[in-house]
């Protein structure tokens, strides 16, 4: 199931106590919105950090709406894809979903829809944030010799 794939592409990483807990992101294609918006509130309840070390596509950019900016880092690695939302048709076909996408392009912090405006908005094509321009919105994650964030 795409969902328990989902979830095994988020690593925890257990540190002394939940305010020292971290997500770590790694390998994440996407899926549908809302499982992402509940799996985030719970992320961001809990009161754990965002390690963004890898592809992190689609819903999985939800992050950066859901949880706090002050605890989201970024790697080196950190690759986040955007596009407009789709639903598949009787022949599994996409078919946009203005709707979704208008409610997905809404929860995103400013300087992120600002950067996808500066792209042509969120359509059919996949466009790419990382390196630099990434860098520049979010804190780097620091680690230290165990592999551990923060």
């Amino acid at each position: 199931m795409k969902s328990l794939g989902l979830l095994l592409a988020t690593i925890l990483l257990a540190g002394a106590g939940t305010s020292d807990a971290a997500v770590r992101i790694v390998d994440d294609p996407g899926g549908w919105i809302e499982t992402y918006v509940d799996r985030y509130e719970g992320v961001r309840a809990s009161g754990e950090k965002v390690m963004i070390d890898g592809y992190c596509a689609s819903a999985c950019t939800i992050v950066l709406a859901a949880i706090p900016h002050d605890r989201i880092c970024v790697t080196p690695r950190a690759r986040l894809a955007f596009h407009a939302a789709w639903d598949p048709d009787y022949h599994g076909r996409r078919i946009a979903n203005y709707e979704a996408t208008q409610r997905l392009y809404s929860m995103y912090p400013f300087e992120v829809r600002w950067w996808i405006d500066q792209r042509g908005g969120l359509n059919s094509h996949v466009m790419f944030l990382s390196g630099r321009e990434l860098a520049a919105m979010y804190r780097p994650c620091h680690m230290d010799p165990q592999g551990s964030s923060y």
